[in-house]
């Protein structure tokens, strides 16, 4: 049974930073592109950024790059979104996803957008909430 669970959210100032994990369990890491998504209240899912673990190729949406950094760690079998320089309109609920294959990230390096239709495993999401 694939699971996948986020945690590392919680409460920040502006300006602040966040590491928030997904531990992924049930599947062949090395086989799937992960995804960090986030929905705000009253929008839409929004795709952060995602990695490709079997050659850590990565996508970053054009609001977060330069301030947000996915990283894997295989022995762990857990993905990482280090968030620093965080804004009031990084709150939302931070969800984590999984699809086999490594594709995912040239779709979304050529498109500039990420789909949430791709990916057919979700965990139960983390709350991030940043303070003015």
């Amino acid at each position: 049974e694939v699971q996948l669970v986020e945690s590392g959210g919680g409460l920040v100032q502006a300006g602040g930073s966040l590491r928030l994990s997904c531990a992924a369990s049930g599947f062949t890491f090395d086989d799937y592109t992960i995804a960090w998504f986030r929905q705000a209240p009253g929008k839409e899912r929004e795709g952060v950024s995602c990695i490709s673990i079997g050659d850590h190729s990565t996508y970053y949406a054009d609001s977060v790059k330069g301030r947000f950094t996915i990283s894997s760690d295989n022995a762990k079998n857990t993905v990482y979104l280090q968030m620093n320089s965080l804004k009031p309109e990084d709150t939302a609920v931070y969800y984590c996803a999984a699809n086999r294959g490594g594709l995912f990230v040239t779709t979304a390096q050529t498109l500039k957008h990420m789909f949430a239709v791709d990916y057919d495993y979700w965990g139960q999401g983390t709350h991030v909430t940043v303070s003015s």
